[in-house]
């Protein structure tokens, strides 16, 4: 494990912090940024859309951490709210959503438009961020397993006890989120909808963070479930409706074009005929 990477003078850099900044920095120049363009959306947007995205991510995931974790953090609120770490992925996607929400109704940008670029760039920005789990092993890896692939963290800023070994499920949402956004950058690469590529980033994240919940060590929160699990069917039923809306407008859209075509079609040959 390698929860701090190196110090200078009194300042410490962390590599959970590091892989936290690269989550959002390099998916939105390298992914979103061309996606949008393409979308014929200003370039001085972008990187609005940018930074806001960054300030309302970070202080949303923290905020969501600090009231997760009230039994905790409401002794030491102000602390809690500007520590080096704690921080929760919902609450990072509810507070990018809102600053960009604002953003696009000030400058007047497609906001369905803007999430189809963010949807690879959520899944690989999560990815990235996994990444900086593993390396801090803050805690979010798994129950105690006898797996040929099981690992300690036994000098993480949540070391697991001594001998122990656990199911290192960062690795796991690695690979799942990375495999997940292959399948939404091609998707997002074509002409689609307006919200139709991050209906199924809603979908496909959530039936990932629903199944890794069950080798994670979450409390169970209500029937039998966690409370990410609880907030993954939420987001799941939430991308179904999304797919389901985008795709009927669609149709609903082209089906008078065709119908205008073929009217065109048949008043042309009869002329000629």
């Amino acid at each position: 494990m390698y929860p701090v990477l190196f110090h200078i003078g009194n300042f410490t850099f962390y590599s959970f912090g590091l892989m936290a900044a690269l989550s959002i920095i390099l998916p939105a120049l390298f992914i979103a940024r061309p996606l949008i363009k393409k979308a014929g959306v200003r370039n001085d947007f972008i990187y609005e859309a940018i930074l806001g995205t960054a300030i309302g991510g970070f202080v949303g995931a923290r905020i969501w951490y600090v009231f997760e974790n009230w039994g905790i953090t409401h002794q030491h609120i102000w602390s809690a709210m500007f520590s080096g770490s704690g921080f929760v992925w919902y609450g990072g996607l509810v507070g990018g959503f809102l600053v960009v929400a604002i953003l696009t109704r000030i400058r007047k940008v497609s906001l369905g438009v803007l999430f189809n670029a963010a949807g690879p760039s959520l899944a690989i920005g999560y990815a990235i961020g996994r990444i900086g789990c593993q390396l801090a092993g803050d805690g979010d890896y798994g129950k105690p397993s006898t797996l040929p692939w099981a690992m300690g963290y036994p000098h993480g800023t949540v070391p697991t006890p001594p001998g122990v070994r656990v199911q290192p499920t960062p690795i796991y949402e690695i690979i799942i989120m990375t495999l997940v956004f292959w399948v939404l950058w091609r998707m997002a690469k074509k002409d689609q909808p307006p919200w139709y590529v991050f209906g199924w980033f809603l979908v496909l994240s959530a039936v990932e963070r629903f199944g890794i919940e069950f080798l994670r060590r979450n409390p169970i929160w209500f029937w039998h479930l966690t409370q990410p699990q609880w907030v993954a069917v939420a987001s799941f039923i939430i991308g179904v409706g999304v797919i389901v809306v985008t795709r009927r407008k669609a149709a609903a859209q082209v089906t008078p074009q065709a119908g205008k075509q073929a009217a065109a079609g048949k008043g042309s040959s009869r002329a000629t005929a």
